[in-house]
C-alpha cells in the first residue's frame, strides 16, 4: 500500500513542477499562518473542557436536576449549529482571517458576559453567555479547519488537520485543570442534599459565592482572547486574499448533497461529537457514583472524578500524536474504523463494570476518540473543490450532536434507567455506544471507497 508520505512526494503543481507539501501549496509557504491558527485550536479546546464540568457545578449551585444542568451543553453547542453557515458565507465573501477575527470577537464577548450574568444571579444569562461564546467558536472552527485543510496538498490534509487538532487537547487539558483547581476545589463543599434544605436567604448567599468562583476562568480567557485578536489583526498572514466564489449557496448545497462521502461524513460527525461530549461530561457523574459507592464523600468524589477526566484528556492528547504518525502508513478510513471498534469495546466495559474498572474503561475511550474529529472532517472534505468552505460549515453544524445527545443521556440518568440491575449512570452509556457504531460504519465505508478509488487510478495508469 502506498503511504500518504509517498503520495505527498508525488503531488506536484501542474505548472512549474513545484511540490505541494504538508505546509506549502502552489509554491507558497503556510507555516506561519499554520502556527497562528493553531493557537485558536487550543483556545476553543479550553472553552470546551472548562465548560463540561460546569454541568455538575451549575446543577449544585442552582439546585437543579442533571437534565437541567445539561442545558449548559445545549446552549454551548447550539451556537455552533446556528452560526456555522453564516460564518461560511462570511469567509466565502471576505477571507479566512476576517472569519477568525469575528470568531475571536464573539468568543471574548461571550466570556466577558459571565460578569453581568453573575450579578443578575439567574441561570438564563449564563446560557446566553455560553451561546454567544460558541457563536464565536463556530466562526473560529468554520474558518480555521478549512484554512488548515487548504494550507498544503489535499493528500496531506488529514495529517495536517490532525497535527493542528493535536493542540486542541492541550488547551482542553488546561481547561479541565482550571475547572478542577480553580472552580470545583474552591466552591463550597456542601453536598447537594444539604443545599436543598437551606433557607432561601442562605441559599442565595451561597449561590453568589459559588458563582463568583465559577466566572473567574471565563473572565481570564476573555482577556487572553482579546490579546490574540489584536495580535492576529496586526499580523500579515499569507493567503488572506481568498478568491470569492460566484457560486450560489443553493448550487453549492445541491452539489454537496450529491456527494455520498460528504453526506455520510456529516452524519458521522454529528454522532461522534455527541459521543465525545457525553463521555467527557458524564465522567463526573459516573466517577462520583462509583467513588461514593466506595464510601467517599461527594465533594471529594467530584474532585477525584475530575482527575480521571484530566487523565482521559492526557491519553487523548498522547493518542492524537501517535495516531497522526500512524496516518503516514494506514488509510484514514481504516484507522478510524479500528479506533471506533475499540471505543465500542471500552464503552461496553463502562456499562458492565460497576466499580473502578468501569471508570478506567471510560478513560480508555478518550484514547480511541483522539483521531476521530479531524479524520472524519478530512475524509468528508476530500474532492469538494471550491465547495470546501460550505462543506466545512456543514461539518461544523454537525457539532449540534453535542447539544442533542447529552440531554438524552442525562434524562436516562435522572429517570433511573436500569437494565439487569446496573446503575442508571452505567446503562446511560448505551447512547455513546450507538454513536460509536455509526462512526465505525462510516470509517469502514470510507476505507472501501478509498480502495476502489486507488484501484481505478492504478487501472487508468496502466
Amino acid at each position: 500500500m502506498k503511504t500518504e508520505n509517498n503520495q505527498t512526494n508525488t503531488s506536484k503543481r501542474a505548472e512549474g513542477g513545484q511540490k505541494d507539501g504538508l505546509f506549502t501549496r502552489n509554491g507558497a509557504s503556510f507555516m506561519l499562518p499554520f502556527f497562528c491558527i493553531t493557537a485558536c485550536f487550543a483556545l476553543w479546546g479550553f472553552a470546551n473542557d472548562v465548560t463540561s464540568p460546569m454541568v455538575k457545578a451549575f446543577s449544585k449551585i442552582f439546585r437543579m436536576s442533571v437534565t437541567e444542568g445539561a442545558l449548559v451543553q445545549v446552549a454551548f453547542y447550539l451556537g455552533y449549529f446556528v452560526m456555522a453557515f453564516p460564518a461560511a458565507m462570511f469567509i466565502r465573501r471576505y477571507s479566512f482571517k476576517a472569519g477568525v477575527l469575528v470568531g475571536l470577537s464573539l468568543y471574548a464577548a461571550g466570556a466577558l458576559m459571565f460578569f453581568p450574568a453573575q450579578a443578575i444571579g439567574l441561570y438564563a444569562p449564563f446560557l446566553l453567555a455560553y451561546f454567544v461564546m460558541t457563536c464565536g467558536l463556530s466562526f473560529l472552527e468554520t474558518s480555521c479547519n478549512p484554512y488548515i485543510y487548504c494550507m498544503g496538498s489535499e493528500e496531506t490534509a488529514t495529517r495536517r488537520l490532525n497535527l493542528a487538532q493535536a493542540f486542541n487537547p492541550i488547551g482542553a487539558l488546561l481547561g479541565m485543570y482550571v475547572a478542577m483547581a480553580f472552580v470545583q476545589a474552591r466552591m463550597n463543599p456542601m453536598p447537594t442534599d444539604e443545599r436543598m434544605q437551606l433557607p432561601e436567604a442562605e441559599f442565595e448567599l451561597l449561590k453568589q459565592q459559588d458563582l463568583s468562583v465559577l466566572i473567574q476562568p471565563y473572565l481570564f480567557i476573555g482577556i487572553v482572547v482579546l490579546l490574540l485578536l489584536v495580535a492576529i489583526r496586526l499580523m500579515k498572514m499569507p493567503g488572506d486574499a481568498d478568491t470569492p466564489s460566484d457560486k450560489s449557496l443553493r448550487t453549492s448545497l445541491c452539489e454537496l448533497a450529491r456527494v455520498r462521502n460528504y453526506r455520510e461524513g456529516v452524519i458521522a460527525q454529528f454522532f461522534y461529537i455527541g459521543a465525545q461530549v457525553m463521555c467527557w461530561t458524564f465522567i463526573i457523574q459516573y466517577g462520583t457514583h462509583v467513588l461514593m459507592s466506595e464510601g467517599m464523600e461527594e465533594h471529594a468524589a467530584e474532585i477525584l472524578s475530575q482527575k480521571f477526566n484530566i487523565a482521559a484528556l492526557v491519553l487523548f492528547t498522547v493518542s492524537r500524536f501517535i495516531c497522526t504518525w500512524f496516518l503516514r502508513y494506514i488509510s484514514p478510513g481504516r484507522l478510524l474504523s479500528v479506533l471506533a471498534v475499540a471505543a465500542i469495546v471500552a464503552v461496553c466495559g463502562t456499562i458492565l463494570f460497576t466499580d473502578r474498572r468501569g471508570l478506567y474503561c471510560l478513560v480508555a475511550v478518550s484514547g480511541c476518540m483522539s483521531l476521530m474529529f479531524p479524520t472524519i472532517y478530512g475524509i468528508a472534505l476530500r474532492g469538494l473543490g471550491d465547495n470546501v468552505k460550505i462543506g466545512g460549515a456543514g461539518l461544523i453544524m454537525s457539532i449540534l450532536g453535542g447539544s442533542v445527545f447529552p440531554p438524552l443521556q442525562a434524562a436516562l440518568i435522572d429517570g433511573g434507567f436500569s437494565v439487569a440491575g446496573l446503575p442508571a449512570t452505567n446503562t446511560s452509556f448505551i447512547v455513546p455506544f450507538v454513536c460509536f457504531v455509526v462512526v465505525a460504519v462510516y470509517g469502514q465505508r470510507a476505507y472501501l471507497r478509498e480502495q476502489k478509488r486507488r484501484k481505478r487510478m492504478e487501472a487508468s495508469a496502466e
